[in-house]
């Protein structure tokens, strides 16, 4: 699926309503403002979710009051609807003034297009606290392309009263210890692992960290460069979790299962009926929404390290949003930016939308002991990867989710997996 942490998070807001009639208006339109010789500066977004879109609507309006000259248009799309527009944006080489991006792959396109501004020289001075990973998936050889707001990251989202009633002490650190722990789980009569097949992208979540658990993050960024996925180390990753999956860990019907719906992944936690899911920041908040929520039983921990393998624990993968500004936008494009990443405005997103803050500044505004702790993993990560759907062209991405749900399905062995995903990535280059 191609979607990230932000996407993710717009599953709950079903009813949330999307300015998707406004898709249709120019963009890049920067000095025409309504006759009235305003600067009007373009901004797009896929904050779809409430009290978000409210805040944002807000925050602009203030900068509107601040800068008289200046009018901050707004335009809202879900995530899907964003992607499509965008990328024919993209092809027609008009990009709005402000607009929302995952970077990666993606950014990189647009960058070599020459249609993204050089922010490096221009937000250096107020960016220099926030965490290193956030800012990593917007950077091309030491450049900045866009301002993060948004940073999160994948791990094991766990029922301590399931693990203490199976006797695990600990969350486990190594994957024969996480084995070991899915049996103990078991024999307790526990169902282990919350999974929703259906999606394809839950299930992909153990492949990627398998994969930069064994055959270590350059080899992420090699394998996408040379279109090579057949590596040992991916093969290796393949049949790590083909020994997760004959352990029977998922519940009756995981191929069927869906991640929000009532009788999905989440609620699957959110009632307490599984152990574990591998999933986002957002985890705590879906499972609340589709299911009661487990409340002080929920912990979290990092996906654990593979015993000889070239990863570390340390090495996290997720993603988040940032804002990037197209080549030639207007001044206070930049400055809306800036303004937009002050520190009480941080707070106060951390506070009342759940964002884990990109800005070290902003981390007092945590109160939840979980987002605490996605935090803490983020600020002393040692290497980050990007959700592989954006650092990889969107057709490798789709490959990669396709290939993986195909061998939890027991249909495709892991070195089928890393052939499919090579092929595919070599069509694409």
């Amino acid at each position: 699926m191609g979607n990230t942490s932000l996407s993710r998070r717009g599953l709950l807001a079903a009813s949330a309503a999307t300015a998707t009639g406004l898709a249709l208006s120019g963009c890049g339109s920067s000095d025409e403002g309504s006759g009235s010789g305003k600067t009007t500066v373009e901004w797009w977004n896929i904050t779809t979710t409430e009290p978000a879109k409210k805040l944002w609507a807000a925050r602009a309006r203030e900068f509107e009051a601040a800068h008289p000259d200046v009018k901050i248009k707004i335009v809202t799309l879900e995530n899907e609807a964003y992607k499509s527009k965008m990328t024919a944006l993209t092809t027609s080489g008009k990009l709005p003034d402000i607009y929302h991006t995952w970077g990666g792959g993606v950014l990189k396109q647009q960058v070599d297009a020459g249609l993204v501004e050089d922010l490096t020289d221009k937000v250096s001075s107020w960016t220099k606290d926030f965490v290193p990973a956030a800012l990593s998936a917007y950077e091309f050889e030491d450049r900045s392309y866009a301002v993060p707001f948004d940073i999160g990251m994948v791990g094991f989202w766990y029922n301590k009263a399931l693990f203490k009633k199976a006797k695990i002490d600990s969350p486990p650190t190594t994957w024969s210890g996480y084995l070991d722990a899915v049996q103990a789980l078991k024999d307790a009569g526990i169902t282990p692992i919350a999974l929703a097949g259906k999606e394809k992208w839950p299930g992909m979540y153990y492949w990627a960290y398998l994969s930069m658990r064994v055959a270590g993050l350059e080899a992420m960024q090699k394998a996408a460069t040379e279109a090579d996925f057949t590596g040992e180390g991916f093969v290796t990753a393949g049949q790590h979790l083909k020994d997760l999956v004959a352990l029977e860990p998922f519940q009756k019907g995981f191929l069927g299962a869906a991640y929000s719906t009532p009788s999905g992944e989440a609620a699957l936690m959110g009632n307490g009926k599984a152990a574990m899911e591998l999933m986002g920041q957002w985890a705590p908040v879906v499972q609340g929404d589709a299911g009661k929520g487990i409340g002080e039983d929920l912990g979290f921990f990092s996906f654990p390290a593979v015993e000889g393998g070239k990863g570390a624990l340390t090495e996290v993968f997720g993603g988040g949003g940032g804002h990037a500004v197209r080549k030639g936008a207007p001044d206070a494009a930049v400055e809306f930016l800036k303004f937009f990443a002050e520190k009480a405005f941080a707070e106060k997103l951390v506070k009342d939308t759940g964002l884990i803050p990109v800005s070290k500044d902003a981390r007092g505004a945590l109160t939840d002991p979980n987002l605490t702790a996605v935090s803490d993993a983020l600020n002393t990560a040692t290497g980050f990867q990007l959700y592989l759907d954006q650092a990889y062209a969107p057709a490798v991405g789709q490959e990669i989710n396709d290939s993986v749900a195909a061998l939890i399905a027991g249909s495709k062995s892991p070195e089928q997996v890393t052939r499919s995903v090579t092929q595919v990535a070599k069509s694409e280059g």
